[in-house]
């Protein structure tokens, strides 16, 4: 019986989720499939250069676009869709929501401040 008792708090939180949706989303941004968001699109999802060259044109970069202010619906396309640079990463939906609640997470300052300049203008 002590032993029972000893386990039962750890039955009790056998329904818990091992990581938050935050720390889950978190994983998948920086490393999702072997080629992490955060090397493109900077820790915070503001975007960053890739690659500076010279060209013909002289100086050139590829740069990562600012995906802080994407919509759900934006990324979910964007991740489905092939592009020049952007590898496809196969995510579910479910996995493209938790990135996406964690860079809403992570930029709330950031997005509240844009949203108020946005709507002052």
């Amino acid at each position: 019986m002590k032993r029972l008792l000893v386990l039962l708090p750890l039955l009790l939180g056998a329904n818990e989720d091992f990581i938050s949706h935050y720390e889950y989303g978190e994983m998948l941004y920086n490393n999702p499939r072997g080629v992490s968001c955060s090397q493109c699109h900077g820790k915070d999802g503001a975007g960053t250069t890739i690659v500076e060259f010279r060209d013909i044109h002289g100086k050139q970069a590829i740069k990562g676009s600012d995906i802080r202010k994407d919509s759900l619906q934006a990324m979910i396309k964007s991740v489905s869709n092939y592009h020049e640079i952007m590898p496809r990463y196969y995510l579910t939906d479910e996995e493209v929501k938790a990135i996406y609640d964690y860079l809403q997470k992570k930029n709330e300052n950031y997005l509240e401040t844009s949203k108020e300049n946005n709507s002052s203008k």
